[in-house]
């Protein structure tokens, strides 16, 4: 741990986590070395579940160090900085309209924490790593989110832990199938033909299912969006260790702006949720439908903790858009205004692309339609000028067609000779 003000260095040892106590038992006194290492954890160093019923009672209070609280005007956030540390500006959203306010020394001290393992320099990375692969954003974005504006803030959360019973009962469906006749038109002629049909045949189901849900997180603050807290928000929980106020030297940390009750009304939805999911599974069946599941919550417990994340808020057009990376796992989240610029001009490529293949094929439909038949032509033939001689009555006859050869015409050799005019010729 470095002071980031004057440079004095001093390591800390972290404590192992160990397990917490059952609510209302005393927590279990180390002896001996834990043989891997690592520093066995004194009384004081214990992680506690607290029955959240006495939570109020039994909670420490303050953060336990001398610190400055800002909070910011814009996005509500109020943050807890070191003293003698000037911020400027707001962590979360980047806004200059941050006010000093009198720090709340009796909110509930958080019981542990996850403390940073991704330095400055790996956030940063994956900050301009993840700026390398947008598409169709802003050209003047990557100048715009400066990587000196990348702040680590340690986040309010709250655990939760509960035994749940869940009873449930709805319709369970049975697919089978059934031969059924219709009449169809083919060839323009009315036929009947037969097809299977899927039929779902009901029954009442009914059950009950008992389950243990460990570190439900609910985050606490108020400065970053819910979509984003969510995606943000893959921390292994089994990793934390006792709250120590050394931990927060150098770094920010964000007041709780969700008191307990309410956050355990969110943490209650997530496990009903969940145990809704759970319970239309054991329904069985091909299908259900009409699922009502009753849940209640027993031994509930809760910690306040504190989970690390690199922000970087910057703004673009007036608008904020936030990037962050997992302080433990390095996960990277982020928000960046799309540039319509670019979207218009690919927008047109692709119509440019698709006219000129309409264009060929339609060309090429056309010079197809347009080439003569391939089959052979009939032949044709011209008959020479008629003669005096030709002017004689003549037999009928009949015009040759196709590739038949030209027969002369034959002059008329009857008894009796008529100067009139040959009766296909009109002359």
């Amino acid at each position: 741990m470095a002071c980031q003000f004057c440079g004095h260095k001093e390591a800390i040892k972290q404590a192992a986590p160990a397990p917490a106590a059952a609510p209302g038992q005393q927590a279990p006194q180390p002896s001996g070395n834990a043989g891997t290492g690592a520093m066995v954890p004194a009384a004081s160093d214990q992680i506690r579940e607290i029955p959240i019923e006495e939570g109020m009672r039994m909670a420490a209070r303050g953060l336990g160090a001398q610190v400055s609280t800002i909070q910011c005007k814009d996005c509500g956030a109020t943050v807890n900085v070191g003293q003698g540390e000037r911020t400027t500006s707001c962590a979360f959203c980047g806004s200059k309209q941050v006010l000093s306010q009198e720090t709340n020394q009796s909110a509930i001290r958080p019981e542990s924490m996850l403390p940073f393992q991704i330095d400055k320099a790996g956030a940063s990375t994956r900050f301009t790593g993840w700026l390398a692969k947008l598409w169709f954003r802003p050209n003047n974005l990557k100048k715009m989110a400066s990587v000196e504006e990348l702040g680590g803030v340690y986040v309010p959360y709250w655990t939760f832990a509960s035994n749940t019973a869940s009873t449930w009962t709805a319709q369970r469906g049975w697919h089978y199938y059934e031969t059924e006749s219709y009449t169809a038109t083919e060839n323009g002629k009315q036929v009947r033909r037969t097809r299977q049909v899927q039929r779902t045949r009901w029954e009442p189901a009914s059950g009950w299912r008992r389950d243990h849900y460990e570190d439900v997180l609910v985050c606490a603050g108020k400065g970053l969006p819910e979509k984003l807290t969510d995606e943000v928000s893959k921390f292994d929980v089994k990793r934390l260790v006792a709250y120590k106020p050394e931990f927060l030297s150098g770094w920010r940390a964000e007041s709780y702006a969700i008191e307990l009750m309410p956050a355990w009304g969110t943490g209650q939805q997530k496990i009903s949720s969940d145990q809704h999911a759970k319970c239309g599974r054991d329904v069985g069946g091909d299908t259900h439908q009409g699922l009502s599941v009753q849940t209640t919550f027993r031994n509930v417990t809760f910690k306040h903790v504190l989970l690390p994340v690199w922000i970087a808020a910057y703004r673009y057009n007036n608008k904020v858009f936030r990037f962050l990376v997992n302080g433990q796992t390095g996960d990277v989240v982020g928000e960046a205004p799309w540039s319509p610029w670019k979207i218009f001009f690919l927008v047109a490529a692709i119509a440019a692309v698709i006219g000129v293949i309409v264009f060929f094929v339609a060309r090429s439909e056309g010079d197809t339609s347009s080439s003569p038949p391939s089959e052979t032509p009939a032949m044709t033939a011209t008959a020479p000028a008629a003669t005096h001689q030709d002017l004689e009555p003549a037999t009928p006859h009949t015009a040759p067609t196709g590739n038949a050869p030209l027969q002369p015409l034959q002059p008329h050799t009857g008894p009796t000779a008529h100067p009139t005019a040959h009766p296909h010729t009109g002359h």
